[in-house]
């Protein structure tokens, strides 16, 4: 299926007159009739049944025309991006965070990159350990920002940004939020996290009931349940800092290490660049000291 096919056949949809289509397409005639015959030979039946002068849709062009248009306009919308990156008129950086990472932290980062590239177009995702290694090595990512990823790869740059331990939350005065708050409310699990996001092997052996959780998809949903008094959970300790929650330091001596990752050897658009650079460059410990002083 080529798009001249495409386009051949959506705008004698539109006209309803093979004469007036060619026109709009500026191409002859038989060359549309043509295109659109081969077009119908593809897609197993007929498209459009001619009438004299007149011309209508069958039942196979009426249900083929809006996913012809989709495709049509899907391939218009890539050409354009496609020549406006070439242009250097588009400029996008892709990037994926810890689900336990604050974005918080990276807003003004952002911001500051955004300033000096007006056009910027941001595609942030979210990911654990072993998936973030690979959006990395597929390419789909230029930059990952998380606690270790559980995996060795020769060609991972790792840039430390700072290292934190764990807090436990809950709707609670922070004095009462210890371990033993597990025996009375729930644990609050946030799917699709690892070991370095949550401790816990440490809660397990605390005798925490993890394996009989109440299970979150976000952080929000989470926050929600744990404000409800519907639980209580163990995040990093620059994680949730904006929420109302209580806090308090979680027992274990067990830390996370947060880093930014890219690709050894893998070239980096300017934009991409820049925010790896203000990454490294910014001082951690007292932008985390800034944020839990705004929270407090």
């Amino acid at each position: 299926m080529e798009m001249q096919q495409v386009r051949y056949f959506l705008a004698v949809s539109r006209t309803l007159n093979f004469t007036r289509a060619a026109e709009e397409c500026n191409v002859t005639q038989p060359a549309l009739t043509r295109a659109i015959k081969q077009l119908e030979d593809e897609l197993g039946g007929e498209l459009i049944r001619r009438e004299g002068r007149n011309s209508h849709l069958t039942d196979l062009g009426n249900r083929m025309r809006p996913l012809l248009q989709q495709c049509f306009d899907s391939a218009l919308a890539a050409k354009s991006v496609a020549s406006k990156l070439k242009k250097g008129e588009l400029a996008a950086i892709s990037l994926v965070v810890s689900r336990t990472f604050d974005l918080d932290l990276l807003t003004g980062l952002l911001a500051e990159v955004q300033r000096s590239f007006p056009g910027l177009q941001l595609n942030i995702r979210r990911a654990a350990g072993t998936a973030i290694c690979e959006l990395l090595k597929s390419g789909e990512v230029d930059l990952a920002i998380a606690g270790s990823l559980g995996e060795e790869w020769d060609r991972l740059d790792a840039w430390p940004m700072f290292t934190e331990s764990f807090d436990i939350v809950g709707a609670a005065d922070p004095v009462a939020l210890t371990v033993e708050v597990f025996r009375d409310r729930r644990f609050l699990h946030f799917a699709g996290t690892d070991d370095g996001d949550c401790p816990r092997p440490q809660l397990v052996a605390a005798g925490v009931a993890v394996d009989d959780a109440h299970v979150l998809d976000s952080l929000r949903d989470l926050e929600a349940l744990a404000l409800a008094g519907l639980g209580a959970a163990v995040v990093p300790a620059s994680t949730l800092r904006r929420s109302g929650l209580g806090r308090a330091p979680c027992p274990f001596d067990v830390e996370r290490t947060v880093a930014v990752y890219g690709v050894a050897g893998r070239q980096r658009s300017k934009e991409t660049a820049a925010l790896l650079n203000l990454v490294r460059s910014t001082d951690w410990d007292a932008k985390l000291s800034d944020n839990l002083s705004h929270a407090a």
